[in-house]
């Protein structure tokens, strides 16, 4: 590939971004050595982009496949290649990494003309600020990795306290580079941006695989601590044991406890670098609207009843489960009450998804048929994600018909996963469908009406008691008013969204924060096998809530369009 080349010929009126400076004549079009033979320029231009996004999907196709070898053997043949050598590994590809951001930030962005247009569907700020969450989790973890390391620095190798150290760099550069740039559509330096790009997300697939991987060696290090324990009493010849100290153990529960976010981090970096390379070159058309529906708590009310009221017993049964299910003798009642729980709530997602399709079938609002890289993502995402809990389900029905589907539980389990199937595909069909659809028309008279009465009355001061009654009285009826004059496809569309996005929100907390029945019951491990069930556990639980993560960001596009 060879450099990209400036034109300074005057470019058409559609080619020009409305957040481009009025004066801007200068277009950076795409070349390449193999259509230098082409005639027209837009031709070598999307040839030369074509090319470019070849070249660098390989170079990230052998990246995760050297990565995926070296991880591989690493499970394999733990003698050969070690742990601290995969490290290695993953630890020179962030350097190169960080290498190239620090150019990107320092150089490419701030050339003249790089940055004329910018995606505004691209890095919406739920999953900006899911990236933040995630990535401070993610530090906070290291830092207990090193803290841990340090306190056993008798029996541990120095590699286990540098990997993490480039660790916490990697991902706090690289957080501050996707919260500025997501949005960016970059016109120079085509190929540099791109092979920066992929290799960043190969990086990132990388240390997911090798999350999983160790994930699956914490858990099973963690369901076999009572006999390790048993064995071990009176006996001190294990010299790289945690020592009975407070530190200690806060580094290990903590570790543990936020482990699962550092999967999540991962798969957002790398959903949003894959839209970072779609837009390299793309130049938007002025004419495409860059105004978005904004988010308002207006129009729902049984919808964030019956979400709040679904999100409190959820956590009452989350608490009573991780009390009840990490004791010395896990409660046969406990496994009961989790999974009636989830038979009783996914028949009303289902529903309620199900009823948001019929009416988007019932709207006469269009397609949008605009190119939009980052809600093709979304889809891609939606489905690709949904068939790791789905694998899992089928896995577990098989398993359940082929001993005894009459016993209680796995009746009880054999239902959950049935059921689980059902929401996952309704609620992707309602969430895909409401996504292509273009949003409502501009607000009512009485909308615009009722924004600007709350507007003078947030400017007034209040200096009495009785005109702060009378102002929460005006703010009541407002938004009773709103709701009424809503139409009820409306009003149906944002119920559902709000109340499936709670829903969401409470499957996303229980399977993050340690409850995994899928594991601790102990049916599926006794069919598969302890190390086949591990390895289905460890493909589909990070997938699956990622899922719900995912599509509580769908839901709330869904709800503003509404």
């Amino acid at each position: 590939m060879s450099g990209n080349k400036v034109s300074r010929q005057k470019p058409c009126h559609h080619c020009r971004s409305a957040s481009a400076p009025p004066g801007t004549s200068t277009i950076h079009y795409e070349k390449s050595w193999l259509y230098r033979h082409c005639s027209s320029l837009q031709q070598r231009d999307r040839q030369a982009q074509k090319a470019g996004q070849l070249f660098s999907g390989l170079l990230a196709m052998n990246v995760v496949f050297l990565g995926s070898a070296f991880i591989s053997s690493m499970i394999f043949n733990h003698v050969a290649i070690t742990l601290a050598d995969v490290w290695i590994l993953l630890s020179i590809l962030k350097v190169l990494c960080l290498c190239w951001i620090i150019y990107y930030l320092l150089g490419t962005s701030r050339q003249p003309h790089a940055v004329l247009y910018r995606d505004s569907h691209a890095g919406p700020i739920w999953i900006r600020g899911s990236l933040l969450l995630f990535g401070s989790f993610s530090i906070l973890l290291n830092v207990f990795q090193i803290g841990y390391s340090v306190i056993q620095i008798h029996c541990k190798s120095k590699v286990e306290i540098v990997f993490p150290s480039i660790e916490i760099l990697f991902v706090s550069t690289q957080a501050f580079f996707l919260w500025h740039h997501s949005k960016d559509c970059i016109q120079v330096q085509h190929n540099l941006t791109r092979c920066g790009l992929m290799l960043t997300i190969a990086t990132n697939l990388l240390l997911w695989l090798l999350a999983v991987t160790n994930d699956s060696l914490h858990m099973e290090i963690e369901s076999q601590l009572r006999e390790v324990e048993q064995r071990l009493a009176g006996n001190e010849t294990n010299l790289c044991i945690c020592p009975n100290t407070t530190t200690c153990k806060v580094f290990q529960k903590g570790y543990i406890l936020l482990y699962p976010f550092n999967t999540e981090y991962c798969l957002i970096c790398c959903s949003i670098l894959y839209v970072m390379w779609k837009n390299v070159g793309r130049r938007i058309s002025h004419h495409v609207p860059h105004t978005k529906p904004k988010f308002k708590l207006q129009g729902v009310v049984f919808g964030p009843l019956l979400g709040t009221a679904t999100v409190i017993v959820g956590i009452c049964v989350f608490m009573i489960y991780q009390i009840q299910a990490t004791g010395s003798a896990p409660n046969h009642h406990v496994f009961v009450m989790y999974y009636s729980y989830y038979i009783v709530l996914l028949p009303l997602m289902s529903v309620g998804a199900v009823t948001g399709t019929i009416i988007h079938a019932l709207e006469k609002r269009e397609l949008d048929t605009l190119k939009n890289p980052t809600r093709s993502l979304d889809v891609i995402l939606l489905m690709g994600a949904a068939l790791g809990q789905i694998a899992m389900s089928y896995f577990s029905i098989v398993a359940i018909v082929a001993t005894n589907p009459k016993d209680l539980l796995n009746s009880l389990i054999l239902s959950y996963s049935v059921l689980l199937i059902f929401q996952y595909i309704t609620q992707n069909i309602f969430i895909i469908d409401g996504l292509q659809r273009q949003p409502f028309a501009s607000p009512t008279k009485e909308e615009e009406v009722n924004k600007e009465q709350n507007h003078e009355a947030h400017n007034q001061r209040r200096v009495s008691v009785l005109e702060l009654g009378q102002e929460f009285r005006r703010v009541s009826l407002s938004y009773i008013h709103t709701y009424s004059h809503l139409s009820w496809k409306r009003k149906a569309l944002r119920e559902i969204s709000f109340f499936l996005v709670l829903c969401n929100i409470i499957l996303w907390i229980m399977p993050t924060f340690g409850a995994h029945p899928v594991f601790e019951n102990g049916l599926e491990k006794s069919f598969y096998g302890y190390s086949t069930w591990f390895a289905i556990v460890n493909f589909g639980l990070p997938l699956g809530v990622f899922y719900r993560m995912h599509s509580v960001g769908g839901l709330l596009e869904v709800y503003v369009s509404a």
